[in-house]
């Protein structure tokens, strides 16, 4: 390996025509570029759609009541019906392996309301939930000043709010203190004790435009009793909410006195089951993208062992002479081997190399235009560049293999009679 006149021999063999070394060499440059291009465009893509997901507790499923699509027990098909504070206990109590359990109520979006938050001169029309303590672990975002509401505000009914920074900039001047101040929500006071941020990408400006105060207190304040609107209910790790989603839409249909198998009366999202779909897609994306670069990679790897087939067949002459003077057999395979390894390594890293500089472009590209939908940040990692290094090894092993066994079976007086 260390040997200075077997490194020169194989310059000047692989210069000796340069073309023909330039579009053998562009053939493995195409495929390894054509590989780490496509893997970084995955991760973008994969990148982007994690975002959509922000930070949310993934394996979480959201639960809410529709109307009855057929009677039961006497009951009328088309009725309505509503979740209970007792339901929530119930599932506590009969549903092993979750997490959180959130009962939630909700004004604005949905429901409507118009400009529902009033400060001062200042009003706007902001989502307003009323939520338990641990729906900050399904739904995460930053407190940025104050704190969060907890179990005493449920306890003891306190009507206070966190508000997003949106609703800050909206309803309060730069500089204005927010924390112990009021603002009206549906002609009711809350004092606000703390201000959050969520992630952009989670919900993007509208994210900041949300009012958290506690169940408890929602209820009395807008006379929702003991009714919940909706649930969001995250199983403990190791356990998938998609598998303990039968058990609780069961438990809510035999409550409500719901056809066992009406399908409809109960709605729900599955947060979990989604996730796992997109990673289902990130996989595939992968697979194709190494697939593709691969059968890319691997014509070039063959029109690497093609030339140099042309090449022991020019050398014939030089090789039975090299046999004639003693030079081993092995000696001269380990020689074409290495003229064939250099040439696809050579090739290889110049591909990875520029690979990098246009992932690099693309990356500054989206940093001067700003965030793109669905994809975000395309990179490949470290072990993805050893992984394809040692291939290329691999393939020049490989590329190198018939020519070199081909070499060594030129007799040496059969070598010196060709012209």
């Amino acid at each position: 390996m260390l040997n200075r006149d077997r490194w020169k021999e194989i310059l000047e063999v692989l210069t000796s025509n340069w073309f023909r070394t330039l579009l053998t060499a562009f053939g493995v440059f195409w495929g390894i570029f054509i590989l780490i291009v496509l893997l970084a465009a995955g991760k973008g893509l994969e990148n982007g759609i994690r975002s959509d997901f922000g930070d949310i507790a993934t394996n979480t499923m959201f639960m809410w009541t529709r109307r009855t699509t057929k009677p039961f027990e006497g009951l009328p098909k088309d009725r309505r019906f509503e979740f209970k504070r007792s339901d929530v206990q119930a599932i506590r109590d009969n549903v092993p392996h979750l997490r959180f359990i959130s009962p939630r109520n909700q004004l604005g979006g949905f429901n409507g309301g118009g400009n529902n938050v009033v400060r001062g001169l200042q009003a706007g029309a902001y989502n307003v939930y009323g939520d338990y303590p641990e729906i900050i672990n399904q739904d995460p975002m930053t407190v940025t000043s104050g704190r969060f509401i907890n179990y005493n505000d449920l306890e003891e009914n306190r009507k206070v709010a966190v508000i997003g920074l949106g609703v800050k900039n909206d309803l309060y001047s730069k500089d204005e203190e927010v924390l112990g101040t009021y603002i009206k929500i549906q002609g009711v006071n809350f004092m606000v004790v703390g201000t959050y941020k969520k992630n952009s990408s989670n919900g993007g400006e509208e994210a900041q435009k949300e009012i958290f105060v506690p169940f408890t207190a929602f209820s009395q304040a807008f006379n929702m009793g003991e009714t919940v609107g909706w649930m969001a209910i995250t199983a403990e790790d190791g356990h998938s909410i998609s598998v303990l989603k039968e058990d609780i839409i069961s438990l809510m249909k035999q409550n409500h006195k719901v056809h066992p198998e009406d399908n409809r009366a109960v709605g729900y999202f599955d947060l979990y089951q989604q996730y796992n779909r997109v990673e289902s897609l990130f996989a595939g994306i992968r697979w194709i993208a190494i697939i593709v670069g691969t059968f890319v990679l691997l014509s070039g790897i063959i029109g690497v062992s093609n030339i140099m087939l042309i090449v022991v067949k020019e050398r014939t002459k030089e090789i039975g002479i090299r046999r004639a003077l003693g030079e081993s057999p092995i000696s001269i395979k380990k020689q074409i081997l290495m003229e064939s390894i250099f040439l696809t390594l050579i090739s290889g890293m110049t591909g990875i190399i520029f690979g990098a500089l246009a992932i690099y472009g693309i990356n500054a590209l989206l940093d001067s235009v700003g965030p793109v939908d669905m994809f975000l940040n395309p990179s490949v990692s470290l072990q993805v560049v050893i992984g394809a290094l040692t291939v290329l090894v691999i393939a020049g092993l490989l590329a190198g293999f018939l020519p070199a066994n081909a070499a060594i079976k030129v007799r040496p007086i059969e070598a010196l009679r060709t012209e």
